[in-house]
Order: C-alpha cells, then structure tokens, then sequence
C-alpha cells in the first residue's frame, strides 16, 4: 500500500449535480489523485481538491504531444458496494500506450491505489440510478518544461473521476471513410494517446455536417479493410456469427470488445476475428445477411448501428429487439458489474 498524501476539499459541489442522469464528462468529483515522476521513480502522490493547475506554456505535452489516458467505470453495485470494471486490463493496455510514447510506465500499486484512494474519497459520487456510473480517468502526460523536440525526464499522473449517465442516445448513422485515415499500422493506433483522437475530430466533423454521426475508418495502405467505427471497436452479426476486424497495431485492443466477444462465446455464438474488406460488407448488405452492426467502448458500451453508407449507397440495419445479441450482451455486462448476478469471469474489481 502506497502511502497518499490528502488535501480535501472544504465544500463539496456534489449538490449541484443531478446524479440520476449526469451529462458524460461534465462534472468532476470534488478530488483528483496526483503523482510525479523524476529522476528515474514517481513521487509526491497525493489526493487534492478538483481544481486548476500550473504548468509553463512550454510544458513538452503541449508541443510534441507525450500524453495517453485510459477510460474505465466504477458502478454502484445491488448491494451498495462499489466495483471497477476490469482494471487490470486497462493497466496493461496503459502500459502498453506508454510504452509506445516513450513514457514511464505506472506500477501495479500506485496504479490500483491512486484509484481505490480517489473512490474512497468521493464515494458519494458514485450514483445509483439505472444505466449511471463513475467514470474514471487516468492519464499521463510529460510535463518537463522545454522547447528542444525531445523524450521528457518529468511526468505527472493523475486521476479524475465523473459521473456518467448514458454516453450514446439513437442509433448510429456511419459513414466509410476511405478519403481520410485515423491511423496506419505501425503506427500509434493501438495506443490511447491523445493525438489519435485530435487527428480524427475533421473527419469526423464532415461526416456529421453530412448528416451521420461517426464515421467507419478503413486501413490507410488500401482503405479497403474496415478498422474501427470513430471511438469504439465495430462488431457485424452476419448469418449467425459474430464477425470483428482482428486486431492490428492500427486498431485500439477494446477492454468492453473483449468482454462482448467472451460473452458471445459463452453464449455458443461463432466469432471471427479476420480482414473485413468494405466489398465483402456491402455484399452482406445488399443480400441481408447483416442482422445487427453495433460499436463497442468503455463510454458506449455497446451502441447499435441503424445505417452505413458505403460510396453513396445507404444501407439500413434492422433495430435491435431484446432477443438481439447486442441487447443481451449489454443486459448481462451490466447486471455482472452492478452484482445482480455474480461474475463468473473476475471482472469486477471491488474496492474494500
């Protein structure tokens, strides 16, 4: 146990946010948890009020973008205990990102224990209504200050939590993208970091000035196989069976993608995780064959697809009824990390 530091806040803005259906990543708990890394080790963790920070404007991050964050939820469970959906995967993936951006990696301990601290502390936050969460945020970011393109030797580490109602609301309308691409392979597209994210926002606004809400990338050599569908991991029903886009250095390892595909497993239903060329798709279409498409995320959790638009065809997937996979899979995930069912596979990490 890593001994934290506590500084708490003197008046809690809890009672001015409506915990029965909170706008996604509007309000911040009254606290964050806070480390730094120097000369080689991470120090000076401590838990502090939510508030303003000081950083010089020539902070590295700023310029030559070494930051990476990770997305997980906390939920109030039946019996009023709180749990953490698979955290431990989430460090791996953290890691990894890290790994990939030059950056320190967190250990085990201070990882788990800035978390649990910043739960414990604002448990309250935590909301109890149906489909509601805390969202929790970890990121790093390199915070030396200095112009000179360069790895950083000062890192900062913290924790942000926020309530979260419902992220998604209708049905989504996509759009394959083959003029722009969010990443190659090779590159940093299995990493959460954040310069993935900012690359995407112009495609993604011409999309939703077109009338769809996201867009369905394709890889960058060929854009002929389909990677993702904007933030989330695409899944494709198709005769039965679950089809998905195999993982690749492009494509972002999905926490909430891997749990679907072991419930769809334990569900007897076939998955193929393979190349899914955009031709091959548009076949499946015109025949119907497709019988639910649905994204898959941390935020999401699992989004239906109601239209995709490939070249200037739209083609329409059918709603998804409560005998339909995805309305299943979404059911079962959350009555496993709420503990209205127990969880037959260790995702949920309760905190004491």
């Amino acid at each position: 146990m890593i001994e934290i530091a506590k500084k708490l806040t003197s008046s809690s803005r809890l009672s001015s946010v409506d915990l029965s259906n909170p706008e996604f990543g509007k309000h911040c708990s009254d606290h964050m948890f806070c480390g730094e890394y120097a000369e080689g080790k991470w120090m000076n963790p401590q838990i502090i009020p939510f508030g303003k920070m000081e950083f010089f404007p020539s902070m590295l991050a700023l310029h030559y973008g070494q930051s990476v964050f990770e997305g997980m939820k906390a939920f109030r469970m039946k019996d009023g205990a709180i749990s953490v959906f698979r955290p431990h995967a989430h460090l791996i993936r953290f890691n990894r990102s890290l790994e990939r951006m030059c950056m320190p990696e967190i250990p085990h301990d201070l990882f788990f224990d800035a978390i649990t601290e910043l739960i414990k502390t604002d448990h309250q936050w935590v909301p109890d209504a149906p489909g509601t969460s805390l969202y929790i945020r970890p990121f790093c970011f390199a915070s030396e200050s200095r112009l000179r393109i360069r790895i950083s030797d000062h890192y900062h580490f913290m924790v942000l939590a926020s309530p979260a109602g419902k992220y998604f609301g209708n049905p989504f309308r996509l759009k394959v993208e083959t003029e722009y691409t969010r990443t190659a392979e090779g590159g940093t597209g299995y990493a959460k970091c954040a310069g993935n994210y900012g690359s995407s926002f112009f495609p993604v606004k011409k999309a939703v000035e077109e009338g769809f809400d996201q867009v369905l990338w394709t890889d960058a050599r060929e854009r002929r196989y389909i990677d993702e569908a904007g933030m989330m991991n695409i899944m494709f029903m198709v005769d039965g069976k679950i089809i998905t886009p195999a993982l690749n250095t492009a494509i972002l390892e999905g926490i909430t993608r891997d749990s679907v595909l072991t419930i769809a497993k334990t569900y007897g239903i076939p998955v193929e995780e393979r190349k899914i060329a955009v031709e091959e798709l548009e076949e499946y279409l015109k025949e119907g064959r497709v019988s639910e498409v649905f994204g898959t995320g941390t935020a999401a959790v699992v989004a239906p697809v109601c239209l995709i638009r490939i070249a200037e065809k739209d083609y329409t997937i059918p709603p998804p009824s409560t005998e339909s996979f995805q309305h299943k899979a979404y059911s079962l995930l959350n009555d496993i990390r709420t503990g209205v069912i127990p969880d037959p596979y260790g995702w949920n990490y309760l905190i004491q």
